[in-house]
């Protein structure tokens, strides 16, 4: 399975505690590595988790590869930003929202349902997303 992943999947990899930790590691035991994702994601997921290096060591072993630069798709991400005003994504979202676009064939891994359900890529189509089982 192809996978772009959001901040709660890497933060729920690498933190035991977190309550999507089975979920995500099940996730990426399935996964074709390295799964995707982009460097805001990277930069949440290293604050939530306090620390970069357990990103850093996925990035180094390949298990994770950042394959979005922001700066090629400004103008995208401010339209993006100004389609869903309503629901103030942050730019990992929008970046999430493009890489949909990108990578068609990926699945994004998210534990955020509630704004993904509602983001569309090419402005009405559906992202194939994954998410934590509901307790």
């Amino acid at each position: 399975m192809k996978i772009v992943a959001d901040t709660g999947l890497l933060v729920a990899l690498v933190n035991a505690d977190d309550r999507h930790h089975d979920w995500a590691e099940q996730v990426v035991r399935q996964a074709d590595l390295p799964v995707l994702t982009c460097e805001p994601v990277l930069s949440e997921a290293a604050f939530h988790l306090r620390s970069a290096d357990p990103l850093l060591a996925m990035l180094e072993n390949d298990d994770i590869a950042v394959a979005f630069e922001v700066a090629s798709h400004v103008a995208y991400l401010r339209q993006l930003a100004l389609r869903y005003g309503d629901r103030a994504p942050d730019l990992a979202d929008l970046c999430l929202i493009r890489m949909s676009e990108l990578y068609p064939r990926h699945v994004v891994a998210t534990v955020d349902e509630s704004d993904f359900r509602v983001y569309r890529r090419n402005k009405r189509e559906a992202i194939p997303l994954l998410f934590p089982p509901h307790r």
